[in-house]
């Protein structure tokens, strides 16, 4: 479990709502300090959350394997040489990218 994305994605702030430590002992992050005037969450509140936040990021992996791809793409010159030789090769790659990396 991540105590502080379980904690964020509850709405609190690290370093003003929280404050972390890890002894590196093997038993990972505490909570070593609480500061918010809100109650401190249990663990198992904590957990739930920190499980929704990591199956959202999860959710969106075919996003981020997107992007990096069109990234490596000539997008601007792909488009103008399209235009200027009646082609589709920005489309075609688009779409390639998308196929491999589909929404789930």
């Amino acid at each position: 479990m991540n105590i502080g994305n379980g904690l964020i994605k509850l709405g609190f702030t690290p370093e003003v709502d929280f404050k972390l430590q890890d002894d590196s002992n093997g038993s990972g992050a505490y909570i070593k300090e609480w500061l918010s005037s809100d109650a401190q969450p249990t663990d198992s509140a904590i957990e739930t959350a920190d499980t929704e936040a990591q199956a959202a990021y999860d959710a969106l992996e075919y996003s981020r394997t997107r992007k990096a791809k069109y990234d490596l793409l000539n997008q601007d010159e792909m488009r103008y040489d399209d235009v200027k030789n009646s082609t589709t090769t920005w489309i075609d790659a688009i779409d390639a990218i998308k196929a491999a990396h589909p929404k789930p």
